[in-house]
């Protein structure tokens, strides 16, 4: 049995990209440990979770509850039962805290991802969890990374080279199209916290999306177009980009995942069914001894969404 690691925050994290991978994982016969900041069970963003909060009406009692839009941004039918599943799982009730976590017996590493300010930055800004990362590629274990995990991992220098662990690796992230398409919605529906979809905000002076997850990972990468999104005119472009699309376990269409070789990248949350997909068949593969040919074909690919099987409709929203 191969085990994984996935830290989240103590809060705020995203439901989808961390249930959904659980729930597959667990299928897959792999392993999970929980890692937080206070070594208490996390919560995640409770606005992805019910979507009240996201209605141009949330701040009025009654009528609040009245959920529109929030229903089209929050976690889909699947991920939220994913996530009440895996809250009652033993691993998720007692997790290890971030200080206490250890790669010793880990075969691989999961960083999800999240925006909330208020949960989000202790986890993308924690030094321990850093360190981490930065032991789990020098130890060459599997490492996956979704949405702003993948800005933890470009904040993880190692003290070897003085640079991001993801220099000379190729990526994606959530992309600043996808980003700046939420927060412009949250501006016109949840007036009164309208950043509630960027982490961080541009300083005076700073062009706009200069502290989005797209220009901070690109920054940190040796050359920017190692940062990889949808290239135009891929099958199913409008589908992968529309931001209201989301792969489920039997329609993969709408994701968008990048394999280098140990380490694995996807966008946001409409992608999580194909990355935990494959990141579960490295985990199984991992187990098997490779052959000359296996390790030949270990190099770049860029996965557009289609996988075997794959069958229309996708899950309920």
């Amino acid at each position: 049995m191969t085990t994984i690691l996935i830290p989240v925050p103590d809060r705020d994290f995203d439901p989808t990209e961390v249930a959904v991978s659980w729930q597959m994982l667990t299928r897959a016969g792999h392993r999970v440990i929980f890692a937080t900041q206070s070594g208490r069970p996390a919560v995640a963003d409770e606005l992805m979770v019910t979507g009240r909060g996201l209605d141009l009406w949330s701040g009025v009692p009654r009528l609040g509850r009245a959920v529109l839009i929030g229903r089209m941004l929050r976690a889909n039918t699947d991920a939220r039962v994913a996530y009440t599943q895996m809250q009652r799982s033993p691993e998720f009730q007692h997790p290890v805290s971030w200080a206490d976590a250890t790669l010793e017996g880990i075969d691989g590493l999961l960083l999800p991802g999240g925006h909330r300010a208020r949960g989000m930055r202790a986890y993308l800004e924690s030094d321990v969890l850093q360190q981490l990362v930065v032991s789990a590629f020098a130890r060459e274990l599997q490492v996956a990374a979704i949405c702003h995990g993948v800005v933890l991992a470009a904040r993880s220098t190692d003290p070897v080279t003085g640079r991001s662990v993801l220099y000379g690796r190729k990526t994606t992230a959530l992309t600043w199209a996808l980003e700046r398409k939420a927060w412009h919605l949250a501006r016109m529906t949840r007036f009164w916290d309208p950043d509630y979809y960027r982490t961080y905000r541009e300083a005076p002076g700073q062009p706009a999306g200069y502290l989005s997850v797209q220009a901070e990972v690109t920054r940190a990468l040796a050359d920017p177009a190692d940062f990889r999104d949808v290239p135009p005119g891929a099958a199913d472009f409008r589908m992968k980009t529309s931001g209201m699309r989301r792969d489920t376990s039997d329609d993969a269409r709408p994701a968008f995942v990048v394999d280098d070789g140990n380490y694995l990248s996807a966008r946001w949350p409409g992608d999580t069914h194909a990355f935990a997909e494959a990141l579960a068949r490295k985990l199984s593969a991992a187990r098997m001894p490779q052959t000359p040919e296996d390790v030949s074909r270990g190099n770049l690919r860029d996965c557009a969404g289609s996988v075997t099987g794959a069958r229309w409709p996708p899950g309920r929203s």
